[in-house]
């Protein structure tokens, strides 16, 4: 892992969009990403030689709420652990700064990632829904 660099802001709003598509990740447009990438409460980005090819991300009133949101990794820097110590840092944030009774919520599309951070599904007692503005 020494050839990664991990840093606690986010990323460049270009490398932004082109970690969520190579992660296969619904797209966004660069005016959402410069709108809302300086409300990320938390981020780690991950570069190697230079380039950032992971990122994670929380999001929410940094009080009651938080969302951990746009975790992506080149699929060529998959597998190495990179997701997992984006995780790592991520959590390590909510575990020094979360009150009691916050809520910490994401959507995954990964089975079996989120479980070992103490993640579970929402059904039966709630159902996860949204909305998309096009």
């Amino acid at each position: 892992m020494d050839e990664y660099t991990f840093t606690t802001e986010p990323p460049a709003p270009a490398d932004f969009i082109r970690l969520r598509e190579k992660a296969n990740m619904a797209p966004r447009s660069l005016a959402a990403v410069e709108k809302g990438l300086p409300n990320t409460i938390f981020a780690v980005t991950v570069y190697h030689d230079g380039r950032a090819i992971g990122m994670g991300r929380i999001v929410g009133d940094d009080g009651a709420v938080y969302l951990i949101s746009d975790m992506a990794v080149e699929p060529d820097h998959q597998g190495n652990g990179v997701g997992t110590r984006i995780m790592e840092r991520l959590m390590a944030y909510l575990d020094m700064n979360a009150v009691g009774s916050a809520y910490i919520t994401l959507i995954a599309d990964v089975d079996g990632f989120y479980e070992r951070f103490g993640f579970e599904p929402v059904r039966p007692e709630s159902k996860g829904m949204y909305k998309r503005i096009t």
